[in-house]
């Protein structure tokens, strides 16, 4: 009787929550419609790659060293939007629709044991400055395929993501330390598996 009566708030029975805020809270299953159609996109990126990968093979032989870079760099970009895809499928699926319950899962992503809305956003953003620098790459191995305004243009829209990731990534941190005990909690409810703990602490060694 005791220690049913003087069980851990934690323990206890959820409240029941009202119509309205019922109906707002499930709301948050429209975006899976959402999802499911970057993964029609990500199918899509698939396909492309292998139409590039047969149209590399299949002319090896007459490419000079040039064109096989720009296309391997083009196989390249299309591997780091595919990322940023699964990124944002799997990350903004966990943050914003529900949890998928992979703590423990050998196949379980690194990133994801501590993934928020303010890291996800940052880890977009350095993935969109990884696209930028592939084209203009690309840019710059063939700067005649373009014009000069182009490049202007390629290198201002790179500093500006450059320029925005880091705002993105110096508003986390003061939100960070602005409000500590409202991500030591999200740490507390939600620990990280015991294979990133191994890990950490090899890496640390």
């Amino acid at each position: 009787m005791s220690a049913a009566r003087h069980q851990p708030p934690s323990a206890a029975r959820p409240r029941r929550m009202g119509l309205l805020p019922s109906i707002i809270f499930m709301s948050r299953w429209l975006q899976v419609p959402l999802y499911l159609g970057l993964i029609v996109g990500q199918t899509v990126y698939c396909v492309l790659f292998v139409k590039e990968v047969w149209h590399l093979v299949s002319h090896a032989m007459s490419l000079d060293e040039t064109s096989i870079m720009l296309a391997v760099l083009g196989l390249i970009d299309v591997v780091m939007i595919s990322n940023l895809l699964i990124m944002v499928i799997v990350g903004g699926y966990e943050t914003f629709v529900s949890r998928m319950g992979l703590e423990g899962h050998p196949d379980e992503p690194e990133w994801l044991d501590h993934v928020n809305a303010g890291v996800l956003k940052v880890k977009l953003a350095m993935a969109l400055i990884s696209i930028s620098s592939i084209h203009l790459l690309k840019t710059f191995i063939n700067p005649d395929a373009v014009s000069e305004r182009t490049v202007i243009w390629q290198v201002a829209i790179h500093i500006a993501f450059l320029l925005s990731a880091l705002v993105m990534a110096w508003i986390d941190r003061i939100t960070t330390h602005t409000h500590p005990e409202h991500y030591h909690d999200l740490a507390a409810r939600h620990p990280a598996p015991a294979s990133t703990v191994v890990r950490e602490a090899a890496t640390s060694e």
